[in-house]
C-alpha cells in the first residue's frame, strides 16, 4: 500500500513539473510586440527667427533724427533633451534661450539661459488608455500648449491667453492626463505654482488647472476634427485674493483649414486691500491652406477689455502667408510675412498704435 501511495506522489510530481517546463515554453501569441525597456534619448531643437520693422509707433535714434525701428532677431532657442529610462518613466530637459530685457539689468540685450522644461514623466499605458501619463517637475500648462498643437503658429507671437497675459505656457508642478477611449477627447489637470517657469513662486497660494476637451464625432468624416474645449484656473495671488481664467474654446481641423473661436473671463485681485479686476475678451483665427504645395494664409483677431467695467480696449489684426516646408521627415519647417497691427481705444494716457511687418522663421527637429 506504501508503495502504491509513493508511486502516486512520484507521477503526481513528475506531471507537475513536466506541465510548468510546458507552460514555461509556450510562445507568445503572434503579433504580441514586449514593451522596450531599453533607455534612450533624443537631442532636438526649436527656432524662431525674424526680421520686424516697425512702422507705427517711430522713436527717435540717440542723435533725435525720427526713425522706424527695425531689427534681426532670435526670440526663441529651444535645445530639446527627450527619452525614456523604461517603458514606464519618460523624461524632458528644454533650456531656453532668451533676451533680457530689463533696462536696469547689467545683462540687458544679452542672451539668457533658462530652464523652460524640466520633468519627468510615469506613462500609464498599462493600466488605462494609450497616451495617459502623470508628470512631476517644470512643464507644458494644460491650455496653451493644447491650442499649440491647432494653431501652429506660435513662432509669429504667442496665443492670445498669453499675449494679453492671463496665462502662462509652462509652470512647476504635479499633473496628470488622460485619453477618452475611441479618441473621444481628453482631460489635464494639476496643480501649479501659479507665477509661470520664469518667476520663483511668491507664497504659499498654489494654481489649480483642468481643461476638458471633447471630440464629438471622432469616427470619420468632415466633423472628426471639430472639439469643444473648456479650461479653468482657479488661483490666488494671496489668501483670499482671487486669480481665476475661464475659457471656451471651439476648433475645427480640416485638410484644407484650421480654425478656431474662444472666449474668456477673468478675476484677478493683488489684495484682499484693493477691489478685483474682471476682465474678458474673445479671439478667432482660420488658417486657409492653399492647395497641398505647403502654402497657408493666417487670419487672426484678437478683442480684450483689461476691466469689463471700463472702456479701455484692445484690439489685434494679424494676417500672413506661410510656406510650411512639405515632404518633412520628423522636422518641420516655415517661413512667414505677416502684418501684426495693436489698436489701444480709450486709455488714459493714450497708447499710441503699433503696427510691425516681419519675416518669420520656424525650424524645429
Amino acid at each position: 500500500m506504501k508503495k502504491t501511495v509513493s508511486r502516486l506522489t512520484i507521477a503526481a510530481l513528475v506531471s507537475t513539473c513536466l506541465a510548468l517546463t510546458a507552460t514555461a515554453q509556450v510562445t507568445p501569441a503572434a503579433g504580441y510586440t514586449p514593451p522596450d525597456d531599453n533607455p534612450s534619448f533624443k537631442i532636438g531643437a526649436t527656432i524662431f527667427a525674424d526680421y520686424t520693422y516697425i512702422d507705427s509707433p517711430q522713436t527717435k535714434d540717440a542723435d533725435g533724427n525720427l526713425i522706424n525701428q527695425s531689427s534681426f532677431n532670435v526670440s526663441r532657442a529651444y535645445i530639446n533633451v527627450t527619452g525614456n529610462l523604461n517603458h514606464l518613466i519618460a523624461f524632458r530637459i528644454t533650456p531656453d534661450v532668451s533676451r533680457e530685457t530689463g533696462a536696469s539689468s547689467s545683462l540687458s540685450g544679452s542672451q539668457e539661459f533658462r530652464l523652460k522644461y524640466a520633468y519627468a514623466q510615469l506613462n500609464l499605458d498599462d493600466w488605462t488608455t494609450h497616451g495617459s501619463w502623470v508628470r512631476f517637475g517644470v512643464q507644458q500648462t494644460p491650455y496653451i500648449d493644447y491650442s499649440e498643437g491647432i494653431y501652429r503658429y506660435r513662432f509669429q507671437g504667442q496665443v492670445f491667453a498669453e499675449r494679453v497675459g492671463l496665462l502662462t505656457s509652462s509652470d512647476a508642478g504635479l499633473s496628470g492626463h488622460w485619453n477618452l477611449p475611441s479618441n473621444y477627447g481628453d482631460i489635464h489637470g494639476g496643480f501649479y505654482n501659479g507665477e509661470g517657469y520664469n518667476k520663483a513662486e511668491t507664497n504659499d497660494q498654489k494654481a489649480f488647472q483642468i481643461r476638458g476637451s471633447i471630440r464629438p464625432l471622432p469616427l470619420g468624416g468632415i466633423w472628426k476634427g471639430l472639439r469643444f474645449t473648456g479650461f479653468i484656473d482657479n488661483d490666488y495671488v494671496v489668501k483670499d485674493a482671487k486669480r481665476e481664467r475661464i475659457f471656451g474654446q471651439v476648433t475645427f481641423e480640416h485638410p484644407l483649414f484650421n480654425a478656431g473661436l474662444e472666449t474668456v473671463t477673468a478675476k484677478d485681485r493683488s489684495s484682499v486691500k484693493v477691489a478685483q479686476v474682471n476682465s474678458k475678451g474673445w479671439s478667432g483665427w482660420i488658417t486657409p491652406k492653399l492647395g497641398t504645395s505647403g502654402w497657408e494664409l493666417l487670419f487672426r483677431h484678437d478683442d480684450f477689455k483689461p476691466n469689463k467695467n471700463l472702456s479701455p480696449k484692445t484690439k489685434r489684426d494679424i494676417a500672413g502667408i506661410a510656406y510650411w516646408v512639405p515632404n518633412l521627415n520628423k522636422v518641420t519647417a516655415a517661413v512667414l510675412l505677416d502684418y501684426d497691427s495693436l489698436k489701444s481705444e480709450n486709455f488714459t494716457p493714450i497708447r499710441p498704435d503699433d503696427t510691425r511687418y516681419g519675416i518669420k522663421m520656424l525650424i524645429n527637429f
